[in-house]
């Protein structure tokens, strides 16, 4: 269990890491998008431990990446400004 929890955190901190190189400039803050890609490994990772029970490491560790992919795409925001137009056009 406890090396499920400290691969996932890794797994969710390499995520997190991973995004921040390559998408700067539609994420948040860096300490919000770290946090955000381990907390959601480390709930995905119990979410699919409670599910499945010990055993099953590489089930949990893919369950923990899911979860933290999620999270960390409910951060991004859109690439350019958004075109509005007004009621009357």
């Amino acid at each position: 269990m406890l090396l499920e929890a400290l691969s996932s955190a890794i797994l969710g901190l390499a995520l997190a890491w991973a995004a921040t190189h390559r998408l700067p400039h539609r994420l948040p803050a860096r300490a919000m998008v770290l946090s955000t890609g381990v907390a959601g490994a480390l709930f995905g990772a119990f979410v699919m431990h409670s599910a499945l029970d010990a055993g099953h490491v590489l089930l949990v560790l893919l369950g923990a990446v899911i979860v933290s992919v999620a999270s960390l795409s409910l951060l991004l925001r859109p690439a350019g400004r958004l075109r509005r137009r007004s009621a009357t056009a």
